[in-house]
């Protein structure tokens, strides 16, 4: 019985020592976000949708050791355990009949170094490093500009 009242008495301790401390929770007005001043439960139209980059070859790097940039959408590409929808043109073997980039021999190493024969699971969620390209605007701004080595 004590057991299943022990995570409660602990709510409850936890919410008497914050208020003691005078730690209050930040009021919505305080707090400004993408959302501008309109509050969550305000209602607010729907954000205007971004359009994909069309298709091209490589892009630019802003850079050094930057992944590099997916020049075309993959907003329908499935990649999970079973299967890589990125691997059908840029695996070793397909690349050259797609006209695609190879995978960099990087991809075959283990977090220890260790050559593998297949792509490591560390590099095998391509997006998680490689990212497409929308027609958006920053949304915050920023003075960033790219190394001059690279150009």
């Amino acid at each position: 019985m004590i057991k299943r009242k022990l995570p409660s008495i602990r709510m409850i301790f936890m919410m008497v020592i914050l208020a003691c401390a005078g730690i209050t929770p930040a009021q919505a007005g305080d707090v400004t976000g993408l959302r501008g001043g309109v509050p969550l439960d305000g209602a607010e139209r729907s954000p205007e949708l971004t359009k994909w980059m069309p298709d091209s070859h490589a892009l630019p790097r802003a850079y050094l050791q930057q992944p590099p940039l997916v020049p075309h959408q993959i907003e329908s590409y499935k990649i999970d355990m079973r299967q890589n929808k990125c691997m059908t043109c840029h695996s070793w073997s397909k690349a050259k009949e797609t006209r695609a980039t190879k995978i960099s021999l990087t991809h075959f190493r283990n977090r220890f170094g260790s050559e593998m024969s297949d792509v490591s699971p560390q590099r095998y969620f391509c997006t998680q490093c490689h990212v497409p390209q929308k027609d958006a605007p920053p949304l915050v701004e920023n003075t960033f500009k790219p190394v001059e080595a690279i150009k």
